[in-house]
């Protein structure tokens, strides 16, 4: 009964929001109370939403000052230098700006940290979509694929957990699956240039064939206060013009503004009054300085973002005023990040206070025949892409994967061949409801989770699908 509630229970929430019936959070709240209930177990909703709580209190704390930490670096121009090539590549044209977005992500996933990927992308990103009157859940989408397959680095997460369910070296699991994890990432960019090319049909080309200096536009998303010289649009040659989408509810129409004279998009707008020239290199150690205390794990990371954001205003915004302001600024996103989180600890603490979680995972598990023990590679990889969207990491990884792996044993399927293949479902557990940063993507995208979800399960999936073929091709599984 457990099981059957459970998986109700997901699919009457992915159901509304895609529906756009229920808001996330309302849905994230209201549906697990109500099936709480149903199970006989509503005396005690109190003590699961509580215990969801603590669990996701420290992630919370870390998405908040995480948020204000890079939202400040924005601000004073640390990623500029790196924008401006990616934005000097993609130039007018749709093709290009859907693949820079995946380039830019997976670039900036190395830091293992999906909250700063999605913020700088989005950050840098978002004008241009805009603008060019693009499908903004074409650019979530691709920047949570490109962030999933980049997501398995040793410090970004699962490996590391992964490593510590089984007892293994991460080392271990992460370095053979690189050839798999490879092909993952040049389909995302290939399915990039595909969307990007169906973006280009419909919508064409575009042209920058004028200045206008008198219409200044502040282009960066959420941050930053001074005007200057933004960016418009000439005129549109080829494709269908402003023709609508289907798959891009979210993007809206977009206004004229200024144009360039040198075919550049800026998508951080270069006069903006908090840009810090001076302190760039003291930035750039101190974020060099917080990725490495976090990879080295010196410190908890909550802590880590607490001190570097302090840190952050107080060295580039010396005057009370203009730290309040830089606060205010990134205000917005905080509160939904944050507010999304703790609604999710609702959902994610009814899932395993009534045991509806591990129902359903060992009814998956109790599902595989026999026969397929020998596969038992194949299966984890399998049932890693539907459980790592329905579960966090931590329940995946040290709930079920032991008992994949115990499965495994008795087959004689080595450990590291079962860690190897619980990375492949992160392309698509990137987009899960379970999973903070994703409220930050669609919370600065200002994209409905709803259109993202549809959107991007179905490419996620094939993305992950990709990484299990290319780890049984390479006899990594």
């Amino acid at each position: 009964m457990l099981t059957i509630l459970g998986f109700v229970m997901i699919a009457t929430f992915l159901v509304l929001i895609m529906m756009k019936k229920m808001s996330p959070m309302g849905a994230l709240v209201l549906i697990p109370a109500l099936f709480c209930i149903l199970v006989g177990k509503g005396a005690h909703l109190g003590d699961y939403v509580l215990d969801g709580v603590g669990d996701l209190a420290p992630t919370a704390a870390m998405l908040m000052f995480a948020i204000i930490y890079f939202g400040v670096m924005i601000d004073v121009g640390l990623f500029d230098p790196i924008v401006r090539v990616i934005l000097r590549f993609c130039k007018a044209d749709p093709m290009r700006v859907v693949v820079g977005t995946a380039v830019l992500a997976s670039i900036v996933s190395l830091d293992g940290d999906g909250s700063t990927t999605f913020m700088i992308t989005v950050s840098a990103m978002v004008p241009l979509y805009r603008k060019l009157k693009m499908s903004l859940v074409v650019m979530t989408g691709v920047a949570a694929m490109a962030n999933g397959v980049m997501n398995t680095l040793p410090w970004g997460g699962p490996t590391a957990r992964a490593a510590a369910a089984l007892k293994v070296d991460a080392s271990d699991i992460f370095v053979p699956m690189i050839p798999a994890l490879a092909v993952g990432l040049v389909f995302v960019f290939a399915l990039s240039y595909g969307l990007g090319l169906r973006e280009r049909k419909r919508l064409g080309v575009l042209t920058i064939d004028e200045v206008t200096a008198d219409d200044p536009e502040t282009v960066l998303v959420g941050a930053g206060s001074g005007t200057g010289k933004g960016v418009s649009l000439g005129k549109r040659t080829g494709g269908a013009g402003g023709g609508t989408d289907a798959e891009a509810p979210a993007g809206g129409p977009a206004a004229s503004g200024p144009a360039e004279d040198d075919d550049e998009f800026k998508g951080l707008d270069p006069n903006r009054a908090t840009l810090r020239p001076k302190l760039y290199w003291f930035n750039a150690a101190l974020t060099v300085a917080l990725l490495a205390l976090m990879i080295t794990e010196t410190l908890d990371i909550p802590v880590l973002f607490l001190l570097a954001a302090a840190v952050a205003l107080t060295v580039n915004f010396p005057r009370i005023a203009d730290q309040k302001a830089r606060i205010a600024a990134h205000a917005e996103n905080v509160v939904n990040v944050s507010g999304m989180v703790f609604a999710a600890a609702v959902f994610t603490g009814v899932l395993t206070g009534t045991g509806m979680v591990e129902h359903m995972a060992r009814w998956l598990v109790d599902g595989v025949p026999d026969a397929m023990g020998p596969q038992m590679g194949l299966v984890t990889g399998v049932l890693s892409i539907p459980l790592t969207y329905f579960m966090s990491n931590d329940g995946f990884y040290f709930g079920i994967v032991p008992i994949l792996a115990e499965a495994g044993h008795a087959h004689g399927v080595g450990t590291l061949e079962i860690a190897r293949a619980s990375l492949v479902g992160q392309a698509l557990h990137m987009s899960s409801p379970l999973v903070p940063a994703v409220y930050v993507l669609v919370g600065m995208a200002k994209v409905e989770f709803g259109d993202h979800t549809k959107f991007t399960v179905k490419w996620a999936v094939l993305t992950s699908l990709v990484v299990l073929a290319a780890g049984i091709a390479f006899g990594i599984i």
